[in-house]
C-alpha cells in the first residue's frame, strides 16, 4: 500500500475537526478533550518525521553528492549562478610553451595559362595549421675536465651545474610531467612510471617519483605561508571539509578559499580542534561563508554567511514531504533575493530593499510557526533530546541565523552559494575513488598543498606543467608579488 501523503494528513485535519466540534458542543468532557489534543499533536509530530523518513533524498533536496543520486540538479533557478552574477573561473593553458613555425608556399606559375608568377606581389594568403606533440627524449652531458697542476701536482676538476648534483638526474620539465599526473591528474603511481618509461625508455624507482611529489611540497612551504597572509587580508573566505582516508583511517581535508586562492589542509579532526590547528579563522575578521557547521559558528569576530544552496535543497525537501506553505514561500523568496542581487551593480540591495526582504523573511516564519506541528513538552526524568522533524529544524536554523542567511544581500563579497569551497574540494574526491586512500600522512599532506597550488595557478590561467616547473626553478614568489 502506497502513502499518499496529501489523504493521510487531510484524515488527520478532519478527525481533528470533528472532536472540536464534540467538544464545542458539550459532548466530550474536559479531561477527554486535553488527551485528545495531546494525542492528535503526538500524531502530528510522529507523521510529520515520518514521512521526511519516507521522502528520498537526492541531491536536489538535501546535501547528499550527486555522485550518489540519479540526477544532479540543483534547487537554484540558475544552477551555475553564485549569487554574484559572476561566471565560474575555467583553467586557462594560454601559457603553455609553444614552438611555432610559418612557411610560405609560393605560387611560382598560372594553373591555366602556364605564366610565370615569381615577380607577381601576393595579394592574399590561404593558411592550413597542423598541431602536433614531438615527444623526444633531452639528454644534456656535462663533461668536467680534471687536470693534474704541473707546479704542484695537485688534481682540479672543472666545476658541474648546480642542477647536477650526482652521476645522474632527471630535469624539471619529467618532474612536472610526473608530478602533474600523479597530483593534478590523479593517475596511480604505477601507470605513471609505465608511461615515463615508454617516453624515455628508463624505468624510474616508485620511490624516486614520490621524491620529485615531496620536493614540490617542501618547495611551496613558503608559498603557502605567503597565500596564507594574502586570504587572511580578503573580505570574505568560503570554506568547507570533506572526509579523507589515509592509512586506514579518517582524516578530513579543510578547504579555505577566495578570489585566485585555494588552501587545502589535512587534519585528523573536523570541528573546532583542526580549525584552532590550521589557525585562520581565529585571526581572520573578514566574513566567512559555510554550511552551518557549528565549529565555524563559534567563532563570533567573524561574520557568517550561510551557503543558499544547502537551505534550497533542504526547503525543497520540506516542501516534497508535507507541502508547507511557508517553506514554498521562504524558497522562492531566496531566489528572488538571489537573482536581484545578481543583477545588481553594486551586488548588494540597497537599504530599502534589504529592509523589505528582512520583513517577508520575518513574516513567512512568523506565519510556518502556525503551520508546523506543536513539539510536546519533555517528560520528567526523561533523558536525552526531543525528537525534532527536519522542517522544526530547518525552522529554527533559519529564525536563529537570519543575519546569517541573509547576509550576502548586504555585504557585496559574500555570494549565495557556497559552491565554491565544494569545487575545490570536488577533486579530492575523486582523488580518493581512484586511489582509496593514502597509505602515509605525509604523502596525503603533500598533495593537500600541490593541488592547492595547481588550483590557485590553474584560477590565474597557468599551465600545471609550467606552474610546477615555475616552483621548482624557485620563482614561484614572483607570481604572486613577493
Amino acid at each position: 500500500m502506497s502513502l499518499d501523503k496529501t489523504s493521510v494528513r487531510d484524515e488527520v485535519s478532519r478527525l481533528k475537526k470533528d472532536f472540536d466540534r464534540l467538544g464545542s458542543e458539550g459532548k466530550l468532557s474536559s479531561e477527554s478533550q486535553a488527551i485528545m489534543n495531546s494525542l492528535f499533536m503526538i500524531v502530528e509530530l510522529i507523521l510529520a518525521i515520518f514521512l521526511e523518513r519516507s521522502t528520498k533524498k537526492d541531491s536536489s533536496n538535501s546535501s547528499k553528492p550527486s555522485s550518489q543520486t540519479p540526477k544532479d540538479e540543483s534547487a537554484l533557478s540558475h544552477p551555475g549562478s553564485n549569487g554574484k552574477g559572476k561566471s565560474e573561473n575555467k583553467d586557462q593553458a594560454s601559457n603553455t610553451r609553444v614552438n611555432e613555425t610559418v612557411t610560405i608556399s609560393p605560387a611560382l606559375t598560372c594553373d591555366v595559362c602556364a605564366q610565370d608568377l615569381s615577380s607577381v606581389p601576393c595579394v592574399d594568403h590561404e593558411r592550413r595549421t597542423k598541431i602536433d606533440i614531438v615527444f623526444e627524449k633531452a639528454i644534456d652531458h656535462v663533461d668536467a675536465e680534471i687536470k693534474r697542476c704541473p707546479a704542484c701536482g695537485s688534481t682540479v676538476k672543472g666545476v658541474f651545474p648546480l642542477d647536477m648534483r650526482g652521476p645522474l638526474q632527471y630535469g624539471d620539465g619529467l618532474k612536472a610531467f610526473v608530478i602533474n599526473l600523479l597530483i593534478g591528474q590523479m593517475v596511480a603511481l604505477n601507470r605513471v612510471q609505465k608511461l615515463v618509461k615508454s617516453m624515455i625508455g628508463v624505468v624510474i624507482a616508485e620511490a624516486t617519483l614520490l621524491k620529485f611529489v615531496l620536493r614540490l611540497h617542501q618547495a611551496l612551504a613558503s608559498w603557502e605561508l605567503q597565500a596564507t597572509e594574502k586570504i587572511l587580508h580578503s573580505p570574505a573566505i568560503n570554506v568547507d571539509e570533506t572526509s579523507f582516508r589515509v592509512d586506514m583511517k579518517n582524516y578530513w581535508i579543510h578547504v579555505y578559499s577566495s578570489d585566485d586562492l585555494t588552501l587545502k589542509f589535512l587534519h585528523r579532526n573536523r570541528g573546532k580542534a583542526a580549525v584552532e590547528a590550521i589557525n585562520i579563522i581565529p585571526r581572520y575578521g573578514g566574513a566567512i561563508i559555510h554550511d552551518c557547521w557549528p565549529s565555524y559558528l563559534s567563532y563570533p569576530h567573524c561574520s557568517h554567511g550561510l551557503c543558499g544552496s544547502h537551505l534550497l535543497r533542504e526547503l525543497t525537501f520540506i516542501v516534497d514531504t508535507h507541502n508547507y506553505a511557508w517553506a514554498r514561500n521562504m524558497k522562492r523568496l531566496l531566489q528572488e533575493a538571489c537573482k536581484e542581487v545578481s543583477q545588481s551593480t553594486e551586488k548588494r540591495l540597497c537599504n530599502k530593499a534589504f529592509a523589505n526582504l528582512q520583513k517577508r523573511y520575518r513574516n513567512i516564519l512568523t506565519r510556518g510557526k502556525k503551520e508546523l506541528p506543536v513539539i510536546p513538552p519533555k517528560s520528567s526524568g526523561k533523558r536525552g533530546k526531543l525528537a525534532k522533524s527536519d522542517a522544526h529544524n530547518l525552522w529554527e536554523r533559519l529564525k536563529i541565523h537570519e543575519a546569517a542567511v541573509l547576509l550576502f544581500a548586504k555585504d557585496p563579497y559574500v555570494s549565495f552559494t557556497n559552491n565554491r569551497a565544494e569545487r575545490d574540494l570536488r577533486m579530492s574526491k575523486v582523488k580518493q575513488k581512484v586511489s582509496g586512500c593514502f597509505r602515509v600522512s605525509e604523502y596525503a599532506h603533500a598533495y593537500c598543498r600541490i593541488s592547492s597550488y595547481l588550483q590557485s595557478m590553474a584560477n590565474k590561467g597557468y599551465n600545471p606543467l609550467v606552474a610546477i616547473q615555475i616552483t621548482l626553478a624557485g620563482e614561484a614568489h614572483k607570481v604572486w608579488g613577493e
